[in-house]
């Protein structure tokens, strides 16, 4: 057994700072410009405040719950992170193995290393795969086909990507992120993206996304697959309220890590708008920020079903692979346990809106 294993997620990223070359922990680290909405994700969580009820008997926890017919142990989910091999040489299939060991759902990237069959066939559990719409639709319907057949449960269609953000980072160090084996064979690749100023990222990035995506795609992906779509970007009640009536499955709240729009809103502040629009037609799940198992408490009682971690899973696998990235997963589950027996709730359904104060209650409370 390892001595001194970190206690807490912020432990597990210094390790992944020392354990990574400097670009690559940028690239997962970093955000769009000022990075203000990058701070913010983490900075907003900090100014809810709890209201835990005490007497009550909370000697049995069940933290359990499901998301479209799914059962999970707890409502942290595997986010759709990028290439994971920047963080380990096992890549995607060490984060597939954690998941599965906690029982939880990973959301696989489209941009992954480690191609989706590989993934698939690692180990038994429930996914689902996240897609960009690429200019040429043949390269995402393909992969749709590809999840569908090897068993992917849901398709998660990022929808906040129609070019991509300023990633400063990225550009100073000029980011190099290998293709996805996933396009191999299905795009050709242009070997002069080393050319020119900005990242490679950016320019692969800027000659594949389309920045035509609209409503009607979202109908075109409905009408290509029979599995149940997730949007995933969205943070305002307008888009909440179109995205029930296209008929998705389940809205994620998200700025993408604070790495698209820099000023978005941080997320967990956009989460209570997004599920009042929603009004219970679909689950609404939130990622973005997420350091603690009170930062997950404070998402279920704000209306989400749950919540979904990327960078911490990340930081997990670059410190100490598979076990690392299990490890946080964990960690997280027993903060929340942690946080629910304080709190007086016995389940998840237990978590209510009265079980937290955000800034708009303190305000309101003033006026």
């Amino acid at each position: 057994m390892e001595h001194n294993l970190p206690v807490n997620v912020r432990e597990y990223q210094e390790l992944a700072k020392k354990a990574l070359p400097k670009m690559h922990y940028d690239n997962i680290n970093g955000g769009a410009e000022d990075e203000y909405t990058l701070r913010e994700n983490i900075a907003a969580y900090g100014r809810i405040m709890l209201r835990p009820r005490v007497l009550v008997d909370v000697s049995k926890i069940d933290m359990s719950t499901s998301l479209l017919g799914y059962n999970m142990s707890s409502p942290v989910i595997v986010a759709p992170t990028g290439p994971h091999k920047l963080a380990n040489p096992e890549g995607e299939v060490a984060t597939a193995r954690a998941a599965a060991a906690c029982n939880t759902i990973m959301v696989l990237s489209f941009g992954t290393s480690c191609n989706i069959e590989e993934v698939a066939a690692s180990c038994d559990a429930i996914r689902f795969f996240q897609l960009y719409m690429y200019k040429r639709r043949d390269v995402s319907a393909t992969l749709v086909r590809r999840a569908e057949s090897l068993g992917f449960k849901a398709i998660v269609l990022t929808v906040d990507m129609p070019v991509l953000g300023r990633r400063e980072a990225d550009i100073r160090n000029k980011m190099v992120c290998p293709p996805s084996p996933n396009l191999e064979g299905l795009m050709s690749f242009n070997d002069d993206l080393g050319t020119g100023g900005g990242s490679k990222l950016e320019r692969f990035t800027n000659e594949t996304l389309d920045p035509s995506l609209s409503w009607k795609d979202v109908e075109w992906l409905k009408s290509i697959t029979s599995l149940p779509i997730l949007l995933k970007g969205i943070v305002t009640a307008e888009d909440a309220r179109k995205a029930v009536e296209a008929g998705v499955a389940g809205v994620i709240v998200s700025n993408h890590g604070g790495r698209q729009l820099d000023y978005a809103p941080p997320t967990i502040a956009a989460l209570e708008e997004v599920v009042k629009a929603v009004a219970g037609a679909v689950p609404v799940l939130v990622d973005g920020g997420v350091r603690r198992g009170t930062d997950v408490f404070k998402a279920l009682a704000l209306g989400a079903k749950a919540v979904m971690v990327g960078r911490p899973v990340f930081y997990g696998l670059a410190a100490r692979g598979e076990a690392g990235a299990r490890h946080v997963i964990e960690m997280l589950n027993k903060e929340l346990e942690l946080a629910m027996a304080l709190c007086g709730c016995r389940s998840i359904t237990e978590v209510t809106r009265q079980h937290v104060l955000t800034e708009g209650d303190r305000i309101r409370a003033l006026l």
